[in-house]
C-alpha cells in the first residue's frame, strides 16, 4: 500500500512537471511560429506593409496571443533581429568547433551557403526590410542592426586569423578590414546571385574567399621581412606630361623623349 501511495504521488508530481515544461514550451512555440511568420511577411511585403492581424493570421493565432508576447510590431522586429543574429553567429561558432583547420572550415562554409541559397531571395530581401525599417523610420533601430553586422565581422575576423595562422603568417591588414571586405562581397555577391543566377553557383562567396586568402597570403610572405624590416620601397618618381598637365588624358601614352620626371621638372630653368 505504502508503495502504491509513493507511486501515485511520483505519477502525480510527473505530471505537474510535465504541464509546467508544456506551459513554457508552448508559450516557446507560439513566440518562435510568431517570428517566423514576422519573417515570412516582411520579406514578401516588407515591414511596413504587413499588420499584427496579418502575422498572428499567418501564425494561426490571436493578437492576445501576439500581445502577450510582443508590445508592438517593433518590439517582434528587435526580437527578430537578436534572434537570426544569434542564430546566424551559433552556426559559425559551430563551424569553427567542427574544423580542425581552415580548410576544413572552408568546406563546412561550403554547405552553410549550399543551405542558405535555397531561400537566398528570401534571406536578402528580409535582410534588405529590416535594415530599410531603420533607415527610414526608426533611426534608433540603426545602432542595434550596427552591432549585428560587428557581431558577424567579428565572427569573420577569428575565422581569418585562423586561416593565416594556419599558413604560418601574420595578417597583411587589420584582420578588422579583412573581415570587412569579405563581409561586404558577401553581401554583393547575394545581391548578384539573386539577380543573375545563371552568372554563379553555390559556391562562388567561398571561391571568392579562397581567392583573397591566397592573395593574402602570398602579400604576406612578400611583405614578411627576411632577417630585419623590410625596407621602404622607394619611389618610381612621376611622369607627367611636356605641358605641364596631370589631368587624365585619352590619348595613348607618351614616348620617354616627351615626357620628364618631377626630378627633370625642378630642374627646368
Amino acid at each position: 500500500m505504502g508503495y502504491s501511495l509513493a507511486s501515485q504521488w511520483l505519477v502525480r508530481e510527473a505530471i505537474t512537471i510535465t504541464q509546467r515544461l508544456t506551459r513554457q514550451q508552448s508559450r516557446e512555440l507560439t513566440r518562435e511560429q510568431l517570428l517566423r511568420s514576422a519573417a515570412e511577411l516582411f520579406a514578401e511585403q516588407g515591414v511596413n506593409g504587413t499588420s499584427v492581424e496579418q502575422i498572428v493570421e499567418r501564425a494561426g493565432y490571436t493578437r492576445g496571443a501576439f500581445y502577450g508576447n510582443f508590445k508592438g510590431k517593433h518590439e517582434l522586429v528587435l526580437a527578430l533581429l537578436e534572434q537570426r543574429t544569434q542564430r546566424e553567429l551559433e552556426e559559425v561558432r559551430a563551424m569553427s568547433r567542427q574544423s580542425g583547420s581552415f580548410d576544413e572550415m572552408i568546406e563546412h562554409l561550403r554547405s552553410w551557403h549550399g543551405e542558405r541559397d535555397r531561400n537566398l531571395a528570401g534571406w536578402l530581401a528580409l535582410r534588405t526590410e529590416l535594415w530599410l525599417y531603420g533607415l527610414r523610420d526608426r533611426p534608433e533601430l540603426l545602432p542595434v542592426l550596427a552591432d549585428r553586422e560587428r557581431r558577424t565581422r567579428a565572427a569573420m575576423a577569428q575565422g581569418l586569423e585562423q586561416g593565416f595562422a594556419d599558413r604560418g603568417v601574420t595578417t597583411p591588414a587589420p584582420v578588422e578590414l579583412l573581415a570587412l571586405i569579405v563581409h561586404a562581397l558577401d553581401d554583393g555577391l547575394s545581391i548578384q546571385r539573386v539577380l543573375s543566377p545563371a552568372d554563379s553557383s553555390t559556391d562562388t562567396v567561398v571561391d571568392v574567399v579562397e581567392l583573397l586568402m591566397t592573395a593574402w597570403t602570398a602579400l604576406a610572405h612578400s611583405t614578411a621581412p627576411a632577417d630585419g624590416p623590410a625596407a621602404a620601397p622607394t619611389a618610381t618618381p612621376a611622369a607627367i606630361p611636356a605641358d605641364g598637365t596631370t589631368g587624365p588624358s585619352t590619348a595613348p601614352p607618351a614616348s620617354p623623349g616627351r615626357t620628364r620626371t618631377f626630378e627633370n621638372l625642378e630642374k627646368k630653368p
